[in-house]
């Protein structure tokens, strides 16, 4: 299952692509640091592209396409070869695309009422979003006392500083974090930094199993 399988990995790299160019760099350093995970998000025409790429180069790697908006979105992502699916909010529409595309989706939700619409699809894995503006830690353990079968995915604002926080807390599988892989590294295309933020995360994390 997806939800014991980003476990596994802790930190998913929310990645935005501009140059295509770029997904086989970063699929290998993602490959060769021990972190074969990553969320490619849809907000760049380039998105749909790199990930196949990175599927055709690194069938190991899980790969997921981020904020994914509509049905179409959802088609173009399955094409391309994702594993999974990360939306911002919580659209009925993108999750039904997604269950008929055969593809697991983690929609946003950072409230009693996007997490009851969630239960009432049976959607127990969801992307707490935006963490820290949401409320960060103090929210989540608030919101997941009443609701037990759900867990929580906190993306938005999580740094090398804050990650443990949310990792502490039980039913908190994973979180997304783009420090690691932020934008300007590639525009500067400084893969030598790129490598030594997740090794340096990953080593971190690594300490806590």
């Amino acid at each position: 299952m997806l939800k014991e399988k980003l476990s596994q990995f802790q930190i998913v790299p929310v990645i935005v692509i501009e140059n295509k160019d770029d997904a086989y760099k970063l699929g290998q350093i993602l490959m060769e640091e021990g972190l074969p995970v990553a969320e490619i998000t849809f907000r760049t025409k380039a998105a749909a592209e790199s990930i196949r790429i990175m599927r055709d180069n690194f069938p190991e790697l899980l790969i997921g396409a981020g904020t994914v908006l509509t049905g179409k979105d959802v088609k173009i992502a399955k094409e391309a070869g994702v594993d999974f699916i990360v939306s911002p909010g919580f659209n009925p529409r993108t999750i039904d695309a997604c269950r008929n595309e055969g593809i697991p989706i983690v929609p946003g939700a950072n409230n009693p009422t996007a997490i009851e619409m969630a239960l009432e699809l049976d959607v127990t894995l969801l992307k707490f979003f935006p963490a820290e503006a949401s409320g960060g830690v103090p929210m989540i353990k608030a919101l997941l006392a009443p609701y037990q079968d759900i867990y929580f995915m906190p993306t938005g604002g999580i740094t090398i500083t804050n990650i443990q926080s949310y990792l502490s807390i039980d039913r908190v599988v994973a979180c997304g974090g783009s420090w690691m892989v932020n934008e300007i590294f590639f525009k500067e295309q400084n893969f030598d930094k790129i490598r030594q933020e997740i090794k340096t995360i990953v080593t971190l994390l690594g300490k806590n199993k």
